[in-house]
């Protein structure tokens, strides 16, 4: 060896962000791999030391002194033994040095290949021990070449694979282009420790947040909850506990600056700030914004993760359509944003719905708003039962849906279908994947597409 081979291994050390040790050891690994192929066989133990300054290499064979002789791969009689160490006893080690004076080309290559194997071991290793304590982090990287769908990125002298899945749908990925990702978790794989790494994960823009932020990342406000359609629109809730703080002027900015700059990172993606409240009417009216709701009421509500949050959202018919958004966008992220399945009705319903549910309740006392915006009288069942009476009374919706009920129209806009014609080629089955439709409802489309 020499001084190229020594920079070579410097060189190694600083790219793959791997220790001096690490490297050498591989080589050492390497070069006692080469011997047994050129002078030895696989059951020879050979250690190999490497001078301080990796001029030369020396190659040691170590035996087992003995008494007597059965494996003269791994052991010495004590007689030869003797001959090269006068103190040695039997039961000691001895180690001969076996240096050769060149290595043969097949041991060579063979060295080369356990060097770059124990190189990405040693790698792996690194990676795993770097950033096993970071996931839920927000880490900086460039990207280093694109394959088709897959970009290769680098992370502190890693390379780390951006899957299609976790890019932002139409963003523009090339060469040099710096981007932030969300370490989501560190995976152990057959092939070692990788990265989860996206940029679609909604603590992205959380993690946007607190960097842009100083209120944020300082606890003074607070992210209750998150809703993302990646590329396109966010909606996040804050609060704050200081009544100084305005919790969305001071995710804004001044003139929008420090919204602008999560926005920028995110290539364009809207990202809408609205304020949480405890109050799950207000909240889901907020969260629908920027229709106008004129009354909400809760179905089920509650913690209990075995029970369906529910809501009935009524609003005047000019802010219906902005109420759903396109392809349903609006009333989706609303729906994930407060954790509540909501279903839209227009305001002319509203007196019917009362008016059965007080019926279905099974109580002659008055039912005032806020009685009925409250979550003790209804049930689901009385819900849904107050559905089928309106849809009864009211018949079915005219136009491109057919004979549907405006109930089942509204589940089907929700989940961004415009027109029967969208749904044409779904089996019963796949009506029945839709978010909201169940059996009896799926049976119905079916029969008007058919």
């Amino acid at each position: 060896m020499n001084q190229q081979f020594m920079a070579a291994v410097n060189q190694i050390c600083a790219e793959k962000n791997i220790s001096f040790e690490s490297v050498m050891e591989a080589v050492n690994a390497a070069l006692a791999t080469a011997y047994r192929k050129d002078f030895g066989n696989k059951e020879q133990e050979v250690e190999v030391i490497l001078n301080d300054g990796g001029t030369f290499a020396t190659v040691l064979l170590i035996k087992e002194v003995v008494a007597e002789v059965e494996n003269p791969n791994v052991e010495i009689s004590l007689a030869e033994a003797k001959k090269m160490k006068k103190d040695v006893e039997v039961g000691d080690e001895i180690r001969i040095d076996v240096t050769p004076l060149e290595y043969g080309r097949i041991a060579a290559q063979s060295a080369k290949q356990v060097i770059l194997q124990r190189i990405q071991e040693a790698e792996r290793e690194s990676l795993y021990e770097m950033f096993k304590n970071r996931e839920n982090e927000l880490l900086s990287s460039q990207i280093m070449r694109v394959e088709g769908e897959t970009i290769f990125i680098n992370i502190e002298n890693h390379t780390v694979q951006l899957s299609p899945r976790d890019q932002i749908p139409g963003e523009k990925y090339y060469n040099g282009k710096r981007i932030k990702v969300y370490l989501d978790k560190v995976v152990h794989t057959s092939r070692g420790p990788e990265l989860s790494i996206s940029r679609t994960h909604p603590n992205l823009v959380v993690r946007l947040l607190e960097m842009e932020i100083p209120e944020v990342i300082e606890g003074d406000v607070k992210v209750k909850s998150i809703a993302r359609d990646a590329g396109t629109r966010s909606k996040v809730a804050v609060s704050s506990d200081d009544e100084k703080i305005d919790p969305i002027g001071a995710c804004i900015g001044q003139k929008g600056v420090r919204i602008q700059s999560v926005m920028e990172e995110l290539s364009g993606e809207r990202v809408d700030i609205i304020e949480w409240s405890e109050d799950p009417r207000e909240f889901i009216a907020t969260a629908l914004q920027p229709a106008k709701i004129a009354e909400v009421i809760i179905v089920n509500g509650g913690d209990d993760p075995r029970v369906r949050k529910r809501a009935a959202v009524f609003v005047e018919e000019e802010e219906r359509p902005m109420a759903i958004g396109k392809r349903g966008q609006n009333v989706r992220l609303a729906s994930d944003l407060t954790n509540y399945e909501l279903d839209l009705y227009n305001l002319e319903q509203l007196p019917a719905f009362k008016e059965k549910i007080k019926e279905l309740s099974g109580t002659d006392r008055r039912m005032d708003d806020a009685d009925l915006g409250g979550e003790a009288p209804e049930t689901e069942a009385s819900i849904e039962a107050a559905e089928a009476s309106i849809e009864k009374e009211e018949g079915g919706e005219p136009g491109h849906w057919g004979g549907l009920t405006k109930a089942i129209v509204n589940k089907l806009e929700k989940a961004g279908y415009k027109t029967l014609e969208d749904l044409n080629g779904m089996d019963l089955k796949a009506l029945e994947g839709i978010e909201g439709i169940g059996k009896a409802s799926a049976a119905k489309i079916e029969k008007e597409i058919s």
